[in-house]
């Protein structure tokens, strides 16, 4: 097994993102499904979200047990927006959970640092369409490219950081919960946005 490599681990394709000693981090290929951050229109950090508590009961009971049994306990670190300087909320322990905007940008996907730590002149929202990670970070829902969350805040607690489509960044966020976000899905003609888990398990 390397990092790239697709897998199969439960009901669902996964990528292999870093390998440690006796154990392997994983997301979904693909997005696997649409669903809101948090139930509610309120201020929120991933800790208390309602997607965190769907992935970590509901989402983690369709793995046999055998395959529970091989999911670790992470403990995540929840950093402010970098941006914004909106509170990312307590450290979480978590056996499934969304990646961080320093992830999505410094480690899985090809390293851009130095668009989050150089921001252009009056640059609030995308980073750079001609990122050349952005490619990397695109993910596909029944076979359309669609946006995914990550746990980190926006530019406030009632949104959270986004990738698009394009695999572009938006840093400013997409609402929680009934989002405005005009697009819809052509097949599920929903907003809502995809969900990409991630996992440690033990190899």
């Amino acid at each position: 097994m390397n990092v790239g490599n697709v897998i199969v681990f439960g009901d669902y394709q996964w990528k292999v993102l870093d390998i440690k000693e006796k154990k392997t981090l994983i997301i979904s290929d693909q997005i696997i499904e649409q669903r809101d951050y948090h139930d509610k229109k309120e201020t929120i950090t991933w800790e208390h979200s309602e997607i965190r508590h769907y992935l970590n009961n509901g989402f983690l009971e369709r793995f046999s047990s055998s395959d529970k049994e091989r999911i670790l306990t992470t403990n995540n670190i929840n950093a402010d927006n970098p941006w914004y300087g909106s509170f990312g909320g307590s450290d979480t322990v978590d056996r499934v959970f969304l990646l961080s905007l320093d992830e999505v940008v410094r480690l899985y996907f090809g390293d851009s640092s130095r668009l989050l730590d150089n921001p252009k002149p009056n640059q609030r929202y995308w980073f750079d369409r001609k990122d050349d990670n952005n490619v990397n970070r695109a993910a596909l829902f029944n076979d359309s490219h669609w946006w995914w969350w990550t746990r980190t805040p926006g530019k406030n607690n009632k949104v959270a950081v986004y990738i698009h489509g394009d695999g572009n960044i938006g840093i400013q966020g997409n609402g929680i919960s009934k989002t405005s976000f005009n697009t819809l899905h052509h097949i599920t003609k929903s907003n809502e946005g995809g969900v990409r888990p991630a996992i440690w398990i033990k190899t």
